[in-house]
């Protein structure tokens, strides 16, 4: 082999594992996103478990076996019980300012771990949230 045949084959190997790095990073970042879809809808069901024995809404995640749990980006997940709060200032809002929920917010704070209570916030475009009450569970940008 003549060093100019070693140097093409080092170029090529070059590009196709830049293009597999691209590729497999946004396979790893879709696969996080569906996982805090799918703990958040667990979830969901754990805290309606707990409101049906209790006849209410537990106060924190702790109190009905979910404390600690961490999102795939390694950040708590939140929640927000409605019951008692005056107003809507902590509660998450659309587009309009019109709150999202009206029982109680859970959500993740996404890949940044940075949130804020409009979802129009770039600090929450990469949020996964609970909307309508548990019937839409997704991304803040797809909402």
């Amino acid at each position: 082999m003549t060093l100019l045949e070693l140097m093409f084959v080092v170029i090529v190997c070059a590009v196709l594992a830049a293009i597999a790095t691209g590729t497999y990073q946004r396979y790893v970042a879709r696969v996080r996103v569906q996982t805090a879809i799918t703990d958040i809808g667990q979830m969901q069901l754990v805290i309606n478990k707990y409101r049906l024995d209790n006849d209410a809404l537990p106060p924190t995640l702790a109190d009905c076996g979910l404390g600690g749990k961490l999102d795939p980006w390694g950040n708590p997940y939140q929640y927000l019980d409605f019951t008692g709060i005056k107003g809507n200032g902590q509660v998450r809002k659309d587009h309009n300012l019109v709150p999202i929920n009206s029982d109680y917010d859970l959500y993740s704070m996404g890949p940044d771990g940075a949130s804020a209570s409009p979802l129009t916030a770039k600090a929450s475009r990469d949020d996964i949230v609970r909307a309508n009450d548990g019937a839409f569970i997704g991304k803040a940008e797809d909402y």
